[in-house]
């Protein structure tokens, strides 16, 4: 298969425009060498962008949701299509591992086709009126101009998850994707291209957070913001969209707990947690980062648990051998990690696996790490590690478990592993967090609800009340 080729352009207004001014320069993290540059925006390309989306939003939303619809349904056709070289693109340009990348591809192209059914299924309310002959009418209304400023960490999937629910509801969209992965944006702008999606209702605009991004953030035509990344950068956000009282949807950091009990299945367990931390290298806010497993159980489940991850198998994804886990995003993320290792290995923690990076011009590729023995004034069991480290302590019961689990400022997901049908119904009474899983990894389903609390988000995605988020209700009044 031959290499993409890695170029990027904006799109506003359903015309590719050639780059001008500054570029930033993105690198392959397998190999730390240059693949491209991306162009950095400016105010007034946003300010371009936005003007469009706004002119073409009304004309967008009277068109029955349906045909809306079917657009994505297109999108989700072409996205099959070219899956192979979608595939290759993602695993040059973030580094995960083919298998994964291929998936990451097709949940795109189902997640298109799943909100598409929703076309059908957009419902308002009549409300009970307490005056004669009056009835009372509930309409959800489409945001108007939606902005989604993306991570990248799934960088195809993650413009799909924005860019579905807000075009089916009637919104025009400006995304910018993240500066380390604008490739996989840029290819899903080739194809509404080729779906021939209205002009203007799509627009894709390349640069910083601190140009681009921030121009989108405080413009007064845009209705809505839609941010996935850490809970710093969400923040920020949120304090500049006040400005215009402007709506956030906002998916942040996460710190996810997992609680073994002794009567859980331990093989199972040590699987889902090697899943967790293997998969995309532990760089997704719902993998787990801390578990807690109670004290008979602890020795057999970390001794098992330090085996299955120092047999992972990491490496260059596009290299000549299969492995399972490819590099982190960058050498700031290998850096970083270390640098929270070694705070808790100086502060008396045990590393049961793994421990180290690979050196600088090697690749950005830190080795499964198991830490036992955390301690609270460790760096690393407050702050998210976003990385294939996981930390493993002992509990003595379930309420143990909760309270440790709890005692975060994320608040995303959690999990327990039990066969007790009452320990679980306790956890998940007792858990703070937006989601929790009984007996599995931690990967959530189209359908349901992708929400946290606390420093790890306001609002959610997926299912009807991610469709929701980018609506507005309008209540009537009407007297006969």
């Amino acid at each position: 298969m031959t290499t993409p080729n890695f170029a990027f352009e904006h799109f506003v207004d359903g015309r590719f425009i050639a780059a001008t001014g500054n570029t930033v320069e993105v690198y392959n993290p397998s190999t730390e060498t240059r693949i491209g540059s991306m162009p950095d925006g400016d105010a007034q390309l946003v300010d371009r962008a936005v003007s469009v989306a706004r002119a073409t939003q009304d004309k967008w939303a009277t068109l029955p949701a349906n045909e809306r619809g079917q657009y994505l349904r297109r999108m989700a056709k072409v996205i099959r299509e070219n899956l192979p070289r979608l595939a290759q693109v993602i695993a040059i340009e973030q580094g995960k591992v083919m298998p994964l990348a291929e998936m990451e591809v097709a949940l795109a192209a189902e997640y298109l086709d799943y909100t598409a059914e929703w076309a059908r299924r957009i419902e308002g309310e009549i409300v009970s009126s307490d005056r004669p002959g009056e009835n009372i009418l509930l309409f959800r209304r489409p945001m108007g101009v939606v902005a989604g400023i993306l991570p990248w960490n799934f960088p195809l999937f993650m413009v799909v998850r924005k860019v579905a629910p807000a075009l089916l509801t009637g919104n025009t969209v400006v995304i910018k994707p993240s500066e380390e992965t604008p490739y996989s944006a840029y290819e899903f702008a080739r194809i509404v291209a080729q779906v021939e999606l209205p002009a203007g209702v799509f627009n894709l605009l390349g640069g910083l957070g601190n140009s681009v991004g921030q121009a989108l953030v405080v413009h007064p035509e845009v209705d809505m913001i839609s941010f996935t990344g850490s809970s710093a950068a969400g923040s920020a956000i949120m304090a500049n969209a006040a400005q215009n009282i402007t709506k956030v949807n906002l998916e942040l950091g996460g710190k996810a707990p997992a609680i073994i009990l002794d009567d859980a299945n331990i093989d199972l367990a040590v699987a889902a947690m090697k899943m967790s931390k293997s998969i995309n290298s532990g760089q997704a806010c719902n993998c787990t980062e801390r578990i807690y497993v109670q004290r008979a159980v602890q020795a057999e489940f970390s001794e098992k648990l330090a085996a299955a991850f120092d047999s992972i198998s990491f490496g260059d994804p596009n290299g000549a051998s299969p492995v399972e886990m490819g590099p982190v995003i960058n050498r700031a993320a290998v850096e970083r990690i270390g640098l929270l290792i070694d705070d808790a290995r100086n502060k008396g923690a045990e590393i049961l696996a793994g421990g180290s990076g690979a050196e600088r011009g090697e690749g950005c590729f830190f080795k499964p790490t198991v830490v036992s023995g955390t301690k609270a004034d460790m760096h690393i069991l407050q702050r998210e590690v976003f990385g294939p480290v996981v930390m493993v302590d002992a509990i003595d019961d379930l309420d143990e478990g909760i309270a440790r689990a709890n005692d975060s400022e994320y608040g995303l997901s959690s999990s327990i592993f039990t066969s007790s049908l009452a320990s679980s119904m306790h956890a998940i009474a007792s858990l703070k967090f937006g989601e929790t899983y009984v007996n599995r990894e931690n990967f959530e389903a189209f359908q349901g609800f992708h929400a946290g609390v606390r420093r790890s988000g306001i609002g959610g995605a997926d299912g009807k009340h991610g469709l929701y988020e980018y609506t507005h209700t309008q209540l009537a009044y009407i007297q006969s």
